[in-house]
């Protein structure tokens, strides 16, 4: 399927910008399978926020999937990409520079809860009355909401190096795929050996290591539109229901059904 590259401003009319008296604004947009918004930067920071569908955000050399139980706030002044991975309900909340939630340029996952989610959506339908004391209850809810957002490292780190960059593309698309890194050195024009070293200098991971982040965050999709655990161990390449559940657990801490429970 051909990608589309949308206009990363179309829709979004500059009085909506962030400023001290709105801190916080938002307009809705709904994106299809494919499309996709080229690197770009804001002077404000944004939780990229989805009601519905599944994204792909690409910052500061890793990526990250975003199914709706989940958004990413990308800090001001970081540039970044999106794409659709599965038709979405965009609902991305700009927020002003100067009351960002979070310290630094480093992106992070929040968990929605039902709260945050009803606030957005009570958010959208002020429309364009943003300046109403109505509009101000709800901006200072939801920054007091994000701050206060749990964090989740579903995070996947990404080379410079073409040939490694040409092999975890690959994988990325086809996370299930059970090609060894010898495979994989046939196929991008170098020696096992040095993709190896490549994945230690670059990622800090092994092979196996960096493709277990891949598996693990792909099954976030997955797992959000209710696929069963036996399903989605089998696409990405598990043995089994217990050994994908047993290699989540180890990760995160938490089952693949508490990890990723509804939070709407």
């Amino acid at each position: 399927m051909a990608i589309t590259i949308l206009n990363n401003t179309a829709g979004y009319p500059s009085s909506y910008d962030p400023d001290a008296a709105r801190p916080v604004t938002l307009i809705g947009r709904d994106l299809q399978t494919n499309e996709y918004m080229s690197a770009h930067k804001h002077e404000w920071g944004q939780v990229t926020y989805a009601l519905e569908g599944v994204l792909r955000v690409t910052a500061n050399n890793s990526s990250w999937i975003v199914p709706p139980q989940r958004a990413i706030w990308v800090a001001p002044q970081v540039m970044h990409e999106v794409t659709v991975l599965e038709r979405t309900r965009l609902r991305p909340v700009r927020v002003l520079a100067a009351r960002a939630p979070f310290a630094g340029d480093e992106c992070r996952v929040l968990q929605v809860t039902p709260l945050l989610r009803e606030l957005i959506l009570a958010l959208e339908q002020i429309g364009d009355q943003p300046s109403t004391p109505r509009y101000r209850l709800l901006a200072e809810l939801i920054l007091d909401e994000l701050g206060r957002s749990a964090t989740r490292p579903i995070r996947v780190p990404l080379p410079s190096d073409k040939r490694l960059k040409a092999l975890c593309d690959s994988l990325m698309a086809d996370p299930g795929s059970a090609q060894t890194l010898e495979a994989w050195a046939t196929q991008v024009g170098a020696s096992e050996r040095t993709l190896a070293r490549l994945f230690e200098r670059e990622l800090g991971l092994s092979f196996g290591q960096w493709r277990q982040q891949v598996r693990l965050a792909h099954a976030a999709p997955l797992i959000a539109r209710g696929l069963p655990l036996a399903q989605v161990a089998e696409q990405l390449g598990y043995a089994s229901q217990s050994a994908f559940s047993a290699m989540f657990k180890k990760t995160f801490g938490l089952s693949p059904s508490a990890f990723f429970a509804t939070q709407v």
